[in-house]
């Protein structure tokens, strides 16, 4: 009789304890202080702090069956292996064994304890892992069962994006020729389904961090992993994992809440499984505290719920009916996870009301979206574009995923990115309106003062400390070391708000610093300094001095104030149907969303950009008045798409007897145009349907843009004058080739004359290089020789002459012909008796001035 799932789980644990190995329960699916986990996704999560050094282990040596979750496998479920919940078997030595013990005991229990004959094992190694080859080879395994895999196969981790990490090794079961691909050098790393990953053993050796970059670890450690969905797999013979003891009770309830028999066809075993699948992992993930919400872990779990609302569907549920399975669930698994009994009640009500709370939502969604499909223009295009997403998502609380799941069933195609873009856009506005939630004693302790902003006039304030935060709480002190925040009566710094960012900077009081890394609106006129105390303490009370970093200010009112340019001027060029949808502003650039139909042409964006730095030339003033809402709405101002606006609003106008722009606007700005000094567009892209996106810079970014523009134009320059200079020399050695080609067809042109040879030529356009070359070729060939050439080089003749010594020595002079012949040709020339060269005016009297040497040299 096969092994259970539970026998296997134990099996695993008792040996390990055998062997000195301290058993310890499953973490929770959150990750106990690692900030750089959604999930628990490992066995070795919890030991990270062990294998880093940072805490003491309760043993050198553990084992434990740990509660995993993977959320990258969530599209994926439904075949006949993915899962997003699993457990993970796992032994860990902490400084205390390394390889050779770890394969010593993998090996064992593998083939002794659960008795997988070893003609079924393979094992992988990492690419130069010499040392765990020989330990396979101690074992007994053949050489051709050990294979040598890179990276992607044999290096382990980090879990996250930092931690521990190191290569791996890998035991495989081989499933036989008869299965997969079948071809003769099928091995471990082919993905036909011959082969199949039972452990995986790390060697833990180095600390990677967010970069990268990885440094090796005092104490080598071990680090295993055997799935135990996968082993009881191949331990109960089936063919996947659903056909095991894992899900088959829970497939056996989902037949009997919908009345659908598992088998009967592709699409409702597909369903089927889903559902089964999901109902296990949304049982986990609320009884280890994950509440469903619109972010972060709380998404994942909202995900599943509506995921599994929606295949349920599919089975014909259209009534609640999630609670019977969880309560399986709870059943099964509660001997071995007791916080799923403990936590029973809160389980099934969470899960109801969700459901419930979903179950109108998805009709309506449904229902939306078969509209939209139906639609005159989403038929002719088959595709949902990202506005309608974002509305079914925004409106009716219809994930973005479920909607492409339904599209994509009926033959249409999601805008995805037209969605994100929404969502990036409601994200910004939830930023820009962001406030801090204090708990309640802060409420009790403290109620804080409205802070009067001056950051429009002045870049330094005197105020007094108003108020302290530590850990979301009130405070009366802040010391050196601790972070916090504080809030002034009086403040230069601007919140971040309107797309723009806050102020950084620095606040003293007597010799104590705080060092401000962002300022935000707390609540409606409350403003937080965020930051460190550098050095001393301040207390409620004191005075202090509170200084905004200048050049970083400028910087962004640079690009704030072109941001209003950059609109006006996109108007100008494209049309007065362009309206902001978004912008963010900070110190290195700015970036501008609006609303325009297709991509921003080059000769368009050259013009936007010649308007708007002739604007900064022209050194506008730049005034800003507060008005109310309507006057200002009166004079034909522009506001922001979407944007609420109180009963005062803020004015900004560009321009005195030209206004260029006038905008509602609360950000800080420059005083005149020309203090932006350039503006320059980085790149214009689309975020989505009627979308486009401009990033540019300003001032000291646009100086460092175009100082690293220069440079890469250098480089490339240079690279181009190399390859330049690399051609000509192929070319000269070409035109040399050909010379000497030239050269040896005059040959049979030589006649004798007294003490040697003649040869007088016209050669096809060549200057006077090329006829030297060839000239010393036929001197060598026709020696002794006394030669002539002559050709037409940039539209006038050229000669050269070349007389051997020896007649030289009879009276032959190369200067005398050369001066002779170029005479004729309307020019001059000469030299030495051996060698001369000249030319002439006229191209056309070659001919007789070559023709003139054979009369007079006989």
């Amino acid at each position: 009789m096969p092994f259970t799932g539970d026998q296997l789980r134990a099996l695993f644990l008792e040996y390990f304890a055998e062997k000195a190995h301290k058993i310890l329960p499953s973490s929770s699916l959150i990750p106990h202080g690692d900030p750089t986990l959604l999930l628990t996704t490992a066995g070795m999560v919890q030991f990270k702090p062990y294998f880093l050094g940072k805490e003491k282990p309760p043993a050198s040596r553990l084992t434990t069956c740990q509660k995993c979750f993977r959320t990258t496998d969530i599209d994926s479920v439904g075949d006949a292996s993915h899962l997003t919940f699993f457990e993970m078997l796992g032994n860990f030595s902490i400084g205390d064994y390394f390889k050779k013990e770890a394969i010593d005991f993998a090996w064992e229990f593998v083939t002794q304890r659960l008795k997988i004959p070893a003609d079924r094992l393979w094992t992988t190694v990492y690419l130069d892992d010499d040392e765990a080859v020989k330990f396979w080879q101690a074992k007994g395994v053949q050489d051709n069962r050990i294979v040598r895999l890179g990276e992607k196969d044999n290096f382990w981790g980090p879990a996250g994006d930092s931690g521990p990490c190191g290569p791996c090794s890998e035991i495989h079961y081989d499933f036989g020729e008869g299965v997969g691909c079948r071809q003769p050098d099928c091995g471990p790393a082919c993905k036909c389904g011959r082969f199949c990953e039972i452990w995986n053993l790390v060697f833990v050796q180095f600390d990677q961090d967010k970069s990268g970059s990885r440094i090796p670890l005092k104490n080598p450690s071990i680090d295993t992993g055997m799935g135990l969905e996968r082993l009881t797999t191949i331990m109960q013979g089936k063919s996947g994992v659903y056909q095991t003891d894992r899900f088959d009770y829970l497939l056996d309830k989902v037949a009997t809440v919908s009345g659908k028999k598992y088998g009967s066809s592709p699409e409702i075993d597909r369903a089927m499984r889903i559902v089964a699948e999901h109902s296990r992992s949304i049982t986990f993930l609320i009884a280890d505290g994950v509440i469903p919400s619109n972010e972060g872990r709380g998404y994942v779990l909202r995900r599943l719920l509506r995921r599994t609302a929606l295949f349920g569907r599919n089975l014909g549920l259209d009534k609640p009916f999630m609670v019977p399975l969880v309560e399986t669930v709870i059943e099964r698994m509660s001997p071995v996870y007791p916080e799923l009994a403990a936590r029973r009640n809160f389980i099934t009500e969470l899960v109801a009301r969700e459901e419930s709370r979903f179950a109108e939502t998805l009709i309506t969604g449904m229902r939306l979206l078969e509209e939209m499909m139906v639609s005159e223009a989403a038929l002719l295009r088959r595709k949902i574009t990202g506005e309608q997403a974002f509305k079914l998502y925004d409106t009716y609380g219809f994930p973005l995923d479920l909607t492409s799941e339904i599209s994509s069933a009926a033959g249409f195609e999601v805008d995805a990115e037209g969605f994100n873009y929404e969502m990036s856009q409601q994200k910004e506005k939830a930023r820009a309106s962001h406030k801090f939630e204090l708990s309640k004693e802060a409420h009790a302790r403290h109620s804080f003062s409205t802070t009067c902003f001056t950051g429009y006039d002045t870049l330094s304030q005197y105020a007094t400390v108003d108020g302290i935060l530590k850990n979301n709480s009130s405070a009366d002190v802040i010391r050196e070391g601790e972070e916090g925040g504080l809030i002034l009566d009086k403040t230069a710094f601007y919140a971040e708000m309107g797309g723009q960012v806050g102020d950084i900077g620095e606040i003293t009081s007597g010799e104590s610093s705080f060092i401000v890394t962002n300022t935000v609106a707390l609540s409606p006129g409350v403003v937080l300094h965020q930051g460190y105390l550098s050095r001393g303490e301040i207390k409620i009370g004191d005075e202090a001095l509170a200084r905004v970093d200048v050049p970083r200010r400028y910087d962004i009112a640079r690009n704030h104030t072109a941001t209003h340019l950059l609109q006006a001027a996109l108007r100008e060029v494209l049309g007065q149907h362009v309206q902001q949808r978004g912008s963010v502003v900070d110190p290195d650039r700015l970036r501008f969303d609006f609303s325009h139909l297709k991509a921003v042409s080059a000769e368009e964006i050259a013009s936007v950009e010649d308007i708007i730095n002739e604007h900064i030339r022209e050194n506008h003033p730049v005034a800003a008045v507060e008005t109310s809402y309507q006057q200002a709405l009166k004079t034909g101002v522009t506001a922001l798409f979407g944007e609420k606006y109180g009963e005062t609003v803020r004015v900004l106008s560009i321009g005195a007897d030209q206004q260029l722009s006038a905008e509602l606007c609360g950000g800080t700005h420059i005083k005149t145009t020309g203090e932006i000094g350039f503006f320059k567009i980085v790149a214009e892209s689309s975020v989505g349907a009627g979308l486009r996106r401009i990033e540019a810079v300003t001032g000291r970014g646009a100086e460092a843009f175009v100082r690293q523009q220069v440079k890469l134009l250098n480089d490339k320059t240079r690279d181009l004058q190399t390859e330049i200079e690399n051609g000509k020399s192929q070319v000269d050695v070409f035109k040399k080739e050909l010379a000497r080609k030239d050269a040896l067809s005059l040959l049979s042109a030589a006649r004798p004359i007294k003490g040697g040879k003649l040869l007088v030529a016209a050669v096809g356009e060549a200057d006077i290089d090329t006829l030297r070359d060839m000239a010393d070729i036929l001197r060598d060939r026709l020696a002794p020789a006394l030669i002539v050439l002559g050709s037409t080089y940039s539209d006038k003749p050229v000669f050269l002459c070349v007389v051997a010594p020896e007649l030289v020595s009879v009276g032959y002079h190369a200067g005398s012909i050369i001066k002779r012949l170029s005479e004729i040709a309307g020019g001059g020339g000469g030299g030495r008796p051996n060698l001369a060269q000249g030319g002439g005016r006229d191209a056309t009297k070659l001919a007789a001035a070559l023709d003139a040497v054979n009369e007079f040299i006989k």
